[in-house]
Parts: C-alpha cells; structure tokens; sequence
C-alpha cells in the first residue's frame, strides 16, 4: 500500500483495542508507541448508541497538527453522515450538521478543507473515515495542507471498514444520523461488557 505525500499509515493496531467496551462516557487520550517511529499515536474512543446493530465502541485518531480537541463529553449527540460524503463544498444536509458531529469520507479534498466545511456549518466535531472500505487496520495520519488555514474543532480519522458499516446501518434502517457518545473512556468498563466492531481484528 503506496503512502500519499503528507500521509502516514500506521500498521500497528492500538493494544487499548483490547479494551472495548459501551456504556462508558469519559474522556481517554490512549497513548501507544508505534514500531519503527518515535511518535506517539493518540486515540480516541466513541460509542454507537443508535441504531443497535453497530452499538459498538469505535476507535479513531485525532488529527496531527490541526484542529482542537473534546473540551465536552456528548452523553448523547447525532453522528450525521455529510451528501455528498467526501464534503469538498456546499452540503446538501448542512443544515443538519449544526451543532453535531459529521462523518465524512476521505478523497477529494485536504482533511483540513473538510474540516473548515464542517466548523462553518456549526459542527462540533468531523470524523473522516477511510474510503478503502476494506481498510480495518491502517490509520492515517492527518495533517494540514498547504493553505496556512487553520481549523478549531476536533478532526479524527476511522477507519474504512468501521466507516462503511456505521453508514450502511443508517442507510438499512433509513435514518438520517447515528447517536453517539463521545469521548469514551474504556478504561472504566468492566471486561465482560466489552463490544467491539466484530469485523476488526485485533
């Protein structure tokens, strides 16, 4: 798998993915050394509390050099899928994105583009999901593009795979926005309630 100019793709799954579990609402910053790199690789946990059949905790990496980070745990807040989903420009549900999160597909334009789209519609926060929807291992490391632009609300990056099924419940159900918590913090859930995503392997 070829690595696009100013992208890197992490291989080594996060050992705190041992831990995964619902129900929880706190905030973890995980921190995980990465082979081969002196970096440190951050993630952060949500949940899917609606629909039922992806009520799972997710995995997902903030953004390297921009974008701000979770002041506020959500108990509850919409997780709205952008149209078009790579949202490059003008959003034909923006008006749904307001005060929420919004999930958005990766390809067409910088991660920080689509980040300022989703900050000028009143967003709280964007996640990018990967658009190899095979990807459910690979992490992206987002950085800013060449535009000196900056961005205030917190950008994360999911994988492919978990981005794909998340979306393809609410087009099955016909729902028009996923609730979710976020930040979770997994630390405090009891091992047995653990549920993670059953088509990642950790």
């Amino acid at each position: 798998m070829g690595v696009q100019r100013g992208e890197v793709l992490d291989q080594v799954p996060p050992p705190a993915m041992l831990l995964r579990r619902p129900g929880c609402l706190c905030f973890l910053l995980c921190l995980s050394p990465l082979v081969h790199s002196l970096r440190v690789q951050e993630y952060l946990y949500f949940q899917v509390l609606s629909p039922g059949d992806i009520r799972y905790i997710f995995t997902a990496t903030p953004a390297k050099d921009f974008g701000g980070v979770f002041n506020t745990r959500y108990e509850q807040i919409y997780l709205v899928p952008a149209d078009p989903p790579e949202a490059c420009g003008a959003l034909n549900n923006g008006v749904f994105i307001e005060g929420q999160i919004a999930l958005v597909e990766r390809g067409g334009c910088s991660f920080l583009s689509k980040t300022r789209v989703v900050q000028e519609l009143g967003g709280r926060a964007v996640i990018i999901a990967d658009n190899a929807y095979d990807n459910d291992s690979s992490y992206v490391e987002m950085i800013q593009d060449s535009t000196r632009r900056t961005a205030d609300i917190p950008a994360l990056f999911l994988l492919g795979r978990d981005g794909y099924m998340i979306r393809r419940s609410l087009e099955q159900h016909g729902l028009p926005w996923a609730v979710i918590s976020i930040p979770v913090n997994i630390t405090s859930i009891p091992t047995y309630e653990l549920m993670q995503p059953p088509w990642t392997f950790w």
